[in-house]
């Protein structure tokens, strides 16, 4: 291991020192230790799939180029750097220096690929920017040398760095030079890959990252050298809206057709009955990726040079992007967070309590994380870390394997957890490598410092700290078993005149927040709460929330939440049959159910559990029958979690028709 990963420079990483004004990917991921199960979470995922993983085989397919398949082998290094860059400076010392060497190994290993055309990737020179997912590969390969080089930059090493934001400019200048304007390929780059496009538009992303990170090298030419790549995102972000067979990002958003439905517009509707069609635009991962990537482009755009303009006005962007969130949340989110059939819209709100195939991939769960992440920031709307939280606690957790080490593929509303496929004759998949990307999120945005103000977004035992534009620090203990309860606690390490915000989450009707012992006024859900005073060390923040368990009624079914979480039954409750109805009229949408009650967890497989008296039972024709029943719940998160074939769980249970209905 070279020598500057020595233990003050790994123990320097833990405590997050750099202060910067440059972009950086890694940054604030050591303000916040979670503690208790969530902390225990990242760990384990942190030590067991991030620093565990095996680098030499998925950096593998860069070595070979004998891909001929069109298949997304290159994706899987990018994702994982992606995680393993900020971890380092999260993960507890031991486990920092392990994956260190790992990311040092992965790095030479793609430097070492290049080609002296700028190229890294797997495919032959005939294959590459085509049908296949080369420039997708492109794109995870060049947001992996980025956050290398974040990461490089803030511990010093700016030579390494250099070389890693070398590579990615040269890969850039080799996807400008085949399918960029005028590009060799004689190919536009939204009509390479699959999805309308979506795949190959999605490199927007790291494209503006490139360009906010050249602008301040002047030893890359500043911002005169950086302009042709802000001058490339402009002409990906053009294909995105004009082209009539191409992805329709903007103005199928601004005419408010749903995500599901912009399929049908611009050329010849498919039927959703499977994976990879060139022509359609259902596909949710690639969708918001673009998206993500316009987000972006619109804040580089707003700081660009005068005199530089957008193919599509900002403002029409921004909007676009927006609207499509909204539509997201209204017609594809279910009560888990999750979204998608076969990684497609499908309308899936209305549709969550039928077995749909391939539920919820994690793929997209990350996803959608990472865009509500980039909304938040966007518009500073509470709502959008409502959703990130609902997501995490429920079908983001659910993917988890319990033991941190592996990410499931998909993760049904009922049924039972397994294993994700293999994908692209590797064993491992896109799952796996994407997962987590999605614990970034939360822990993010758990806790930031934003234009002046300490915000917590989330709430759980954690230590927190940051610092303020003024350059004083500011530092809070949260003491919490949210959501398990609905109480938290916040005690400060801070001095002086601070505004602290609190998200006050839309499904809390009734929250209560007291300092010192003194009840505050203002409190409103789905906002924030700001609490402006001269901080001092010891005072004391107390945040209690309304948790009722609440019943949601559809098409003649049922599911319960309690909070963000889904509750589900599990077949390791021996209870009974799952499938039994609930009896006719008995429970009303939105009802609220004082029937259940918070029980001790029956093994450490499950993190809460409830017992609930119900309407349930498939006869009635006799008294007896017509009793209610108790019968036990846990979150959807527990559900299922040790990945057995015989364990099984519900969430959507059946009520009994009417013979008029």
């Amino acid at each position: 291991m070279r020598a500057r990963f020595g233990t003050v420079l790994v123990v320097a990483a833990i405590a997050g020192f750099w202060a910067s004004a440059a972009p950086d990917s890694t940054a604030g991921i050591g303000d916040v230790r979670l503690k208790g199960y969530l902390g225990e979470r990242l760990d384990a995922m942190i030590r067991r799939h991030v620093a565990a993983r095996d680098v030499d085989y998925i950096t593998a397919p860069f070595m070979e180029k004998t891909e001929t398949k069109g298949w997304w082998q290159t994706e899987f290094w990018g994702k994982w750097m992606h995680a393993a860059t900020p971890y380092l400076r999260y993960a507890d010392k031991d486990v920092a220096t392990m994956l260190a060497e790992n990311v040092e190994h992965g790095i030479d290993r793609i430097l070492a690929s290049q080609e002296k055309n700028g190229y890294i990737g797997n495919y032959p020179d005939e294959l590459r920017c085509g049908e296949g997912w080369d420039v997708w590969g492109m794109k995870y390969t060049m947001m992996g040398l980025l956050h290398y080089y974040d990461w490089e930059q803030g511990m010093g090493n700016g030579e390494r760095a250099k070389l890693a934001l070398d590579a990615a400019k040269r890969l850039c200048d080799y996807v400008i030079a085949e399918i960029g304007p005028g590009g060799r390929r004689g190919r536009e780059l939204w009509q390479t890959g699959n999805w309308s496009g979506y795949a190959s538009s999605s490199i927007l992303e790291p494209v503006v990252w490139l360009y906010n990170r050249l602008r301040l090298r002047q030893d890359f030419g500043g911002q005169a050298g950086a302009q042709r790549y802000l001058d490339f995102a402009s002409y990906i972000v053009k294909g995105m809206a004009e082209p009539e067979s191409g992805p329709r990002l903007v103005d199928l958003a601004l005419k408010g057709v749903s995500v599901a439905d912009r399929n049908g517009y611009g050329n010849k509707p498919e039927r959703h009955g499977g994976y990879v069609m060139k022509h359609n635009r259902w596909k949710s991962y690639e969708m918001m990726s673009c998206y993500q990537g316009m987000l972006d482009y619109v804040e580089a755009m707003s700081d660009s040079a005068a005199g530089v303009s957008s193919p599509v006005p900002l403002d029409d962007l921004r909007k676009a992007a927006i609207m499509t969130g909204e539509d997201i949340i209204k017609e594809e989110i279910n009560l888990a967070g999750g979204c998608a059939s076969s990684e497609a819209w499908f309308h899936g709100a209305r549709k969550q309590h039928l077995p749909y195939v391939r539920l919820q991939e994690t793929c997209v769960t990350t996803t959608w994380m990472r865009f509500c992440e980039k909304l938040l920031d966007v518009t500073g709307d509470a709502k959008w870390a409502d959703e990130i939280e609902r997501t995490f606690y429920n079908a983001y957790l659910a993917a988890m394997k319990s033991d941190g080490s592996e990410f499931a593929g998909y993760t049904p509303l009922s049924g039972n957890r397994y294993y994700g496929q293999h994908h692209c004759y590797m064993h491992t998949d896109c799952c796996t490598a994407n997962g987590p990307r999605g614990f970034l999120c939360f822990l993010k945005k758990f806790f930031r410092v934003k234009d002046g103000a300490a915000e917590f977004n989330f709430y759980g035992s954690a230590l927190v700290k940051g610092e303020l534009p003024d350059g004083r620090n500011v530092a809070f203990d949260m003491y919490s078993l949210y959501p398990r309860t609905g109480y938290a606690r916040i005690v400060s390490h801070t001095e002086g005149p601070v505004p602290l915000r609190l998200r006050i989450p839309a499904w809390s009707a009734n929250t209560s927040v007291k300092l010192n012992g003194n009840a505050l006024d203002g409190v409103a859900a789905g906002g924030y709460l700001a609490i402006s005073r001269e901080w001092k060390f010891g005072d004391i923040v107390e945040v209690s929330f309304d948790m009722p368990v609440v019943a949601h009624v559809m098409e003649h079914h049922v599911a319960f939440t309690r909070g963000p979480v889904l509750l589900a039954r599990d077949s390791r409750f021996a209870d009974g049959d799952m499938t039994e109805p609930f009896h006719r009229g008995a429970i009303r949408d939105g009802q609220q159910m004082p029937t259940f009650a918070a029980v001790r967890t029956p093994s450490d497989d499950m993190w809460m559990t409830f017992s609930a008296t119900l309407p349930v039972g498939s006869h009635t024709e006799n008294p007896e029958a017509r009793n209610p029943e108790t019968v036990f719940f846990c979150d959807y998160a527990s559900a299922g979690n040790r990945w057995q074939r015989d364990d099984a769980y519900r969430t959507w249970f059946p009520v009994e028709y009417g013979p008029d209905e």
